[in-house]
């Protein structure tokens, strides 16, 4: 895995990426720290199971949270929302 500032990732962008076609890893920092990290990109078929798997997850997420108490009429919310 490389490491490079951001001046030399600006400056030295072409060659970077073909280091990452070539499946290597870089790591961009500032002030010594990790910032961004360049990765080959997956095969699309790849990248569209990763998205299904995370919407999934989210949507299990969400039915996994309970609402507490009484919903609130939206007439109400509106109300309140003008008092302030």
């Amino acid at each position: 895995m490389t490491e490079v500032g951001t001046l030399e990732a600006k400056n030295r962008l072409s060659n970077l990426l073909d280091q990452v076609l070539q499946g290597e890893e870089v790591v961009i920092t500032r002030h010594g720290k990790p910032v961004a990290k360049l990765v080959p990109m997956q095969p699309t078929d790849a990248r569209t199971l990763e998205v299904r798997e995370t919407i999934q997850r989210l949507k299990e997420l969400r039915d996994s949270i309970k609402p507490k108490g009484k919903p609130i009429p939206w007439e109400e919310l509106k109300n309140i929302g003008r008092k302030w």
